[in-house]
């Protein structure tokens, strides 16, 4: 990742467990660096992401922590717009259901 980030490309985060895998793996300096172990970061907004350039994610249920963290990298105001709109349309929440990409 690391080669393709100083080589231009773009980098997408398929889910928010591995969203927050790539910012916990990322040093001070926004370069992926060697890691093991478990982490406990929390990522809420406002947040400033270091890896990714674009996501995947479910429409998670309501006051969920996934929900927080695609807030935190789509902003709030226009994720929670989302979140009205699916409703709107009856789209389907959770593991199971459907799927946004939200572009930096």
């Amino acid at each position: 990742m690391n080669k393709a980030k100083d080589e231009g490309h773009k980098i997408v985060a398929v889910g928010t467990t591995v969203q927050r895998a790539l910012e916990a793996a990322c040093g001070t300096e926004g370069r992926i660096k060697e890691f093991e172990g478990w982490t406990n970061k929390f990522i809420f907004p406002p947040y400033d992401f270091s890896v990714a350039d674009a996501m995947l994610s479910n429409f998670h249920l309501p006051y969920s922590t996934l929900l927080m963290l695609t807030a935190a990298f789509g902003d709030y105001d226009y994720t929670m717009h989302a979140y009205d709109v699916a409703l709107q349309e009856k789209y389907q929440f959770g593991p199971f259901g459907d799927v946004m990409l939200i572009v930096d």
